[in-house]
């Protein structure tokens, strides 16, 4: 089987029977493709682990980043395991590719203090009856209170919310599906929201949307990232700030006061804990800088 033929089967077999995100199925398919673009749409086993080196060497050259280097040798091995399985080839020839180490890039976070200072800002200034004010102060409280992703977010029906309970029901990554709680701050905004400024909004298309954009149809994620960008951006000193920022705070504080590193893996979806634990390295580089300010011999 050529090279291109085995891509699509296999991208449909990361979609049909692992279950992966639209996203992540995209970027195989995207690493794939840039391999075709240098060895050609070549019969599948006649691609050596030099092939690959060489495919390798002239994203270095061109100046992709090392996370794009180290996520384009994890497609190339996948793809090849799933070859040999398949039966498509007989020897894997990535299983000699080795992946660059990566510098850890740590998240932009909020302090509690400022996070706090921001939601009650926007909580105050929706009480003042403005319907997109009060929708905006839902957001970001229900964001923050349940450390949820924007894809989440605006996938999130009125049925998906327990307002009894506090808690919402998402369907994440591989459209595997989890409940979250959220707390009191949330829940009046939410409440607030759904009672006086959600009935202002909605229209024939927003359909059974819990968040709905000024045309009346379910919020997108853009209308999300700018909402964030523009409330939470000054906060942490940042631009292009997105809703991650508030997941990572989420996480983050949910750690520093003592949250258990697996109930805080739940509560985000992360199906590895090794992606939990970034967040210890933010909490443990905090603590060493308040040490170094505050410790007359540090």
């Amino acid at each position: 089987m050529h090279l291109r033929d085995a891509s699509a089967s296999y991208t449909e077999h990361l979609a049909a029977v692992r279950r992966l995100s639209t996203a992540t199925v995209r970027a195989y398919r995207s690493d794939l493709a840039d391999l075709e673009a240098v060895t050609g749409n070549v019969p599948v086993e006649s691609i050596d682990v030099e092939d690959l080196r060489e495919w390798l060497w002239r994203a270095t050259k061109r100046g992709d980043a090392r996370s794009t280097i180290a996520r384009r040798t994890a497609s190339a091995r996948g793809f090849f395991r799933w070859a040999t399985e398949s039966e498509l080839i007989v020897t894997d020839p990535s299983l000699r590719l080795v992946t660059p180490k990566q510098g850890r890039t740590l998240p932009k976070v909020a302090t509690a203090d400022a996070m706090r200072d921001l939601l009650d800002a926007y909580t105050a200034a929706s009480a003042e009856g403005d319907v997109v004010g009060m929708r905006d102060a839902a957001i970001l409280e229900l964001l923050y209170a349940s450390g949820i992703r924007v894809s989440e977010l605006c996938g999130l029906d009125l049925d998906d919310l327990d307002r009894e309970r506090r808690t919402a029901r998402v369907t994440g990554k591989g459209s595997k599906e989890r409940v979250v709680p959220y707390g009191g701050p949330a829940a009046d905004a939410i409440e607030s929201y759904l009672v006086r400024a959600r009935p202002a909004l909605v229209s024939a298309t927003s359909a059974r949307a819990a968040f709905v954009g000024v045309r009346g149809g379910r919020i997108g994620p853009r209308a999300v990232y700018e909402l964030v960008a523009r409330a939470v951006g000054p906060v942490v000193g940042a631009e292009g700030i997105g809703p991650h920022a508030l997941r990572h705070s989420a996480a983050t504080h949910l750690l520093d006061g003592g949250a258990d590193l697996r109930a805080v893996q739940e509560l985000l979806g992360h199906a590895s804990l090794g992606t939990t634990q970034i967040y210890t390295h933010v909490s443990a580089e905090r603590l060493a800088a308040t040490y170094r300010l505050a410790h007359p011999r540090a």
